[in-house]
């Protein structure tokens, strides 16, 4: 029980790093990249990632754990 409560904040880690990075780099559009030139950007840099990575790990523990 313990180990799912510390894995499920890790995933919540995940999660706050990935969207503060997403949100810091909104500012990729205003000096002139395109919104598919941003999401290309996102989606190729890890700590973006983190965020997919985050959302899995959670969905995991919620989900997967209830079947032990």
């Amino acid at each position: 029980m313990f180990l799912r409560i510390i894995i499920f904040l890790m995933g919540i880690l995940l999660i706050v790093i990935g969207l503060v990075n997403i949100i810091l780099y909104f500012n990729l559009l205003t000096i002139g990249y395109s919104f598919f030139e941003y999401v290309n950007f996102i989606i190729r840099r890890i700590e973006c990632l983190c965020f997919l990575i985050g959302i899995v790990i959670i969905y995991l523990i919620i989900f997967i754990g209830e079947w032990k």
